[in-house]
């Protein structure tokens, strides 16, 4: 995965792949254009799947109970 998408947010990396989604979808992207916005698109989307696990894992591990300790639990 390239550096400038690993800098990218959660929020501009899929800001950024629903306007490829678009582009792709609206057919008038020349052949090598497209096969480069799709290959882009399939990097942020590995960059958002990443960025989705990491939040997941870091609510996983902390969840506050009502008496106001912490607990480990997994999200459902």
């Amino acid at each position: 995965m390239s550096d400038n998408i690993k800098s990218l947010s959660f929020e501009d990396a899929l800001s950024e792949l629903e306007k490829i989604v678009r582009d792709l979808e609206g057919g008038q992207l020349k052949l090598e254009d497209a096969i480069t916005a799709y290959e882009r698109g399939a990097a942020l989307r590995q960059h958002c799947e990443a960025k989705l696990s990491e939040a997941e894992a870091r609510v996983q591990a902390i969840v506050q109970r009502s008496d106001g300790t912490l607990n480990m639990k997994p999200m459902d």
